[in-house]
């Protein structure tokens, strides 16, 4: 039985799909699993984002997702999905904690109809051998979502978009502040009568830097470099000890000042 999809202009998963399909068919020199697993995870994604016209689609969590370990591999089927039309790139992420911000769009291949051909073409030879009709019908077009918007991979992917800007271990506990929920499930920063992110972290970084001059430290050194420090201080307390036992005996023995140790 031969299914015939009759798509709208508007933008949903059915002909993000079969557009992709289209490409990858009249392409299959270009295209690998990798490509086709980024991209129906952006659509997944982008899906549960209640249909944003643009959004952070981060890539360490994509990577998770699709299970590519190296960023370098997972970026270059990044680009090449940038490249063929199937992502717009908005703006670049810094680093492979950050989202890159992008909006999907459909790349055109040259001619649309070889899939479809294909399929009829194998269909028909199929319906022949099993008797089955061929009459056409249609499908209604999924066009919205009734899955939540997930508010909080949002925020994140909000804050983090500042990487460029802040540390990521002082972006972080900005998250781990704002993104605490109450016991309806609302987060902090939700709960607050105005909320701008990009002026709260401008304040967070200035109490920050207000709290580390007050409360100095050594939680920034490299371990290494403070395991030293402390053996030198422990070494020259001891020093100092032996010294002061030296000078001592010294003072007591009326020898010469030249004798005397720095305590």
């Amino acid at each position: 039985m031969i299914f015939m999809i009759q798509i709208k202009n508007k933008m949903d998963i059915y002909s993000l799909s079969r557009t992709f399909w289209d490409y990858a068919f009249e392409n299959p020199e270009k295209i690998s699993p990798n490509h086709a697993a980024i991209y129906f995870f952006a659509i997944e994604h982008c899906n549960r984002l209640g249909w944003k016209q643009k959004f952070g689609f981060p890539s360490q969590m994509t990577m998770d997702a699709i299970g590519i370990k190296k960023h370098q591999t997972y970026i270059r089927y990044f680009e090449d999905l940038c490249e063929w039309g199937f992502f717009n790139l908005i703006q670049k992420s810094k680093n492979q904690y950050s989202a890159n911000i992008i909006s999907l769009k459909t790349a055109m291949p040259k001619n649309g109809k070889a899939l479809d051909k294909a399929i009829i073409k194998h269909t028909a030879k199929q319906t022949q051998s099993n008797g089955q009709s061929n009459s056409s019908i249609d499908i209604p077009i999924y066009q919205d979502t009734n899955i939540p918007i997930d508010k909080d991979i949002d925020f994140k992917n909000e804050i983090f978009s500042y990487s460029d800007t802040y540390s990521k271990d002082m972006l972080e506990k900005f998250y781990l502040h704002w993104s605490e929920k109450n016991s309806k499930g609302k987060m902090k920063y939700e709960l607050q009568p105005t909320w701008e992110t990009k002026k709260r972290l401008s304040t967070w970084h200035s109490n920050s830097l207000k709290w580390e001059i007050k409360n100095p430290k050594l939680n920034h050194i490299d371990p290494k470099l403070e395991s030293w420090f402390n053996s030198s201080i422990s070494m020259i307390k001891q020093d100092l000890r032996t010294n002061k036992e030296h000078n001592d005996v010294v003072r007591q023995n009326k020898y010469d000042s030249k004798y005397l140790l720095p305590e």
